[in-house]
C-alpha cells in the first residue's frame, strides 16, 4: 500500500470545487474520528444541518416536519423560566418539551402564561380545558378518569395549570409537552394542547390533558412557566416544528 503524503490539494483550473474519487466509487475518509464537520450542505450549496460541536443540531432542513431545537433553559431552584426571543413567524408550531420538572413545594402546579407582542405581565385572555387520568401505585383498583373543572379558565388572565397536586419527591417530577400553534397570527386566536405524565403527591401517577386557546389576534412573542407557588429545578427546551 502507497501513502501519499502531502500538505495542500488544490483543485486544477478555475473551479472552486474539489472532487475526490471517480463516479461510481465510495469516498472514504479513515480515522477513528470519520468525518467531522458542524455544518453539512448539499452539491447545491443548501445547508443540511448544523451542529454547534456538542451534538446538538439545529437549522435541520430536508427532513419533512423536523423539530428545530431553538433554545434550551435549566431551572434550579428558581422561580419561573422565561422564553422572550425565538417566538416569531419562522414556524407555525412551537413545541415545549418539559424534563424532569420538580417542584420545591409539596401539593403543587406546574402552569404556563403567555405575552402578546409589546405586552408585559403574562397575562393573556384564554379559555381551556383540564381533565387526567390517574393509578395508585397501591394498584388497589383506585384508577380512572376525571374532568377538573376547578382547574379550567372561561376567559381568564391567570396563569394556566398544567398538572394537578404533583408531589416534590424525587419519584414524583413531572415531563411531557405543550404544542403552541400559530403564535404569530395577527389574524386568529392561539390554540395549544399539552400532556405531562407526573405523580400525584398522594402516590398516584398522574397523566394531565390540557387544552385550549389564547384570545388575541396579536401575535404571541414570550411564554413563561412556573409553579403556583415556590421554586423548581428541571430542563425546558423550545422547538419549531418546520
Amino acid at each position: 500500500m502507497t501513502t501519499l503524503k502531502t500538505n495542500a490539494i488544490e483543485p486544477e483550473g478555475a473551479t472552486t470545487d474539489l472532487t475526490i474519487g471517480l463516479p461510481g466509487q465510495n469516498v472514504v475518509i479513515g480515522g477513528s474520528g470519520g468525518i467531522k464537520a458542524n455544518t453539512f450542505k448539499d452539491a447545491g450549496g443548501n445547508t443540511l444541518w448544523t451542529s454547534n460541536g456538542s451534538g446538538v443540531l439545529s437549522s435541520v432542513s430536508g427532513f419533512g416536519g423536523a423539530q428545530v431545537l431553538i433554545s434550551s433553559q435549566t431551572a434550579s431552584d428558581s422561580a419561573s423560566l422565561s422564553f422572550t426571543s425565538g417566538i416569531d413567524s419562522t414556524y407555525g408550531e412551537y413545541i415545549f418539551k418539559f424534563y424532569n420538572i420538580n417542584p420545591a413545594t409539596d401539593r403543587i402546579d406546574f402552569s404556563f402564561q403567555v405575552n402578546a407582542a409589546g405586552g408585559s405581565g403574562f397575562n393573556e385572555t384564554m379559555t381551556t380545558t383540564f381533565f387526567r387520568t390517574f393509578m395508585n401505585e397501591a394498584d388497589g383498583n383506585n384508577a380512572g378518569m376525571a374532568y377538573q373543572d376547578t382547574f379550567e379558565q372561561a376567559q381568564g388572565t391567570a396563569y394556566q395549570f398544567l398538572t394537578y397536586d404533583q408531589g416534590n419527591a424525587a419519584d414524583e417530577c413531572a415531563a411531557g409537552e405543550l404544542h403552541l400553534f400559530n403564535p404569530s397570527s395577527t389574524t386568529y386566536a392561539k390554540h395549544f394542547y399539552s400532556r405531562i405524565s407526573y405523580a400525584h403527591y398522594s402516590e398516584h401517577h398522574m397523566e394531565s390533558y390540557v387544552a385550549g386557546y389564547i384570545d388575541t389576534t396579536t401575535a404571541i412573542d414570550e411564554i413563561s412557566f412556573k409553579m403556583a407557588s415556590g421554586n423548581f429545578d428541571g430542563k425546558i427546551k423550545m422547538y419549531g416544528v418546520k
